[in-house]
């Protein structure tokens, strides 16, 4: 009988167990996902083509008019600049939906790609600028066959950064693999060291990841609370049935499976959230810091205007001292000229009289 018992409560903890562990590895927005689409990213390559067609074969296609390749390669350059410019938007918004679904660290690495195929084309703008103002021609090369090279360079750095992009998201559309945000998401689950790197050890990207983490919890919270009610549906539909072999049992189970998951869901988004609010306290002290700062700021300020204006009077004074100076000295010398004038009609007067 002991022996039973101790095997039942081994059966038991192994069943427990178990449960956590199929929570570990079930994600509940994992089957649900969107793959993301590569379809503007293959037009944009085939632009790309077209204009790298245009630039080889620029002296065959304009062969009557040859003054007009130097504006038409230039126009097509900054028409592609400004497409450019466009999908690079259009990717930026593609990997804020990769992010939103969970794919954080691959966003990511994203992120830094979809930027280079502009960079690209904005350098190589720049250097046909540059050739076009010195109007310089290199040995045999002239001033067109230059510009074709610099439109040539650009397509195919620009294609060889979009397809990379594009192979990195058809590998994760044909990998179908789970969120990496679930890594961190079931940690009351897991041990400390196994979300320790993702978590701590990111530097100045832990608040970025702590965000899309509260936004990937927020759509699986959702996600788990519509699975509760079409559970709950399910459990009542079979508990009306007649048979006797309704698996009310198996359902039971899945439903407490579902609501400790939710509850480890809000319990990981509630320890978010104080570290959020933590945050945000910190960055209000500094706000507080800067405010005591513009505030003393403000009084060096208000007493460098008061001594400039003291300085200002202090400055008129010694103007009109100057000139009060200036009048007496005038007045000086004309009581001078009055005084030797004086003088010398007083020498006249005198020597008739001797």
């Amino acid at each position: 009988m002991a022996a039973d018992r101790y095997s039942s409560a081994i059966v038991t903890s192994q069943d427990e167990n178990n449960l956590f562990v199929d929570l570990l590895q079930e994600a509940p927005l994992y089957g649900h996902r969107k793959p993301t689409s590569i379809l503007g990213s293959v037009f944009y390559c085939i632009l790309l083509a077209s204009y790298a067609i245009f630039a080889a074969g620029a002296t065959l296609f304009i062969h009557t008019r040859k003054e007009l390749m130097t504006p038409l390669l230039c126009s097509s350059d900054v028409i592609l600049l400004v497409v450019t410019g466009i999908f690079q938007q259009y990717l930026v918004y593609q990997v804020q939906k990769i992010r939103l679904q969970g794919y954080y660290v691959f966003s990511q690495k994203l992120k830094h790609i979809i930027r280079l195929p502009f960079t690209v084309l904005a350098y190589g703008t720049a250097a046909m600028l540059l050739i076009i103002v010195w109007e310089s021609n290199v040995d045999l090369l002239s001033k067109h066959t230059i510009l074709r090279i610099i439109m040539l360079a650009e397509a195919i750095f620009a294609g060889f950064f979009v397809s990379v992009y594009m192979g990195y998201v058809h590998q994760n559309n044909a990998m179908d693999s789970e969120p990496d945000v679930l890594k961190s998401l079931y940690s009351p689950l897991l041990s400390s060291n196994s979300v320790e790197g993702l978590r701590y050890h990111e530097g100045g990207r832990l608040s970025d990841q702590q965000m899309a983490l509260l936004q990937y919890q927020r759509e699986n919270i959702h996600f788990l609370s519509e699975e509760i009610l079409r559970l709950q549906e399910c459990l009542s539909k079979y508990g009306r049935s007649s048979d006797g072999n309704t698996p009310q049992v198996d359902l039971a189970h899945l439903l407490a499976a579902r609501d400790q998951e939710l509850r480890t869901v809000s319990a990981e988004m509630n320890q978010l959230q104080s570290e959020l609010s933590l945050a945000r306290s910190l960055i209000a002290e500094r706000d507080s810091e800067l405010q005591s700062l513009r505030s003393t700021n403000n009084q060096y300020v208000e007493e460098n205007e008061r001594l400039r204006a003291i300085l200002g009077e202090w400055s008129t004074r010694a103007a009109k001292l100057e000139r009060a100076l200036e009048i007496e000295r005038l007045s000086n010398l004309e009581l001078q000229k009055k005084l030797a004038t004086l003088k010398s009609q007083s020498r006249e007067s005198m020597e008739p009289s001797l």
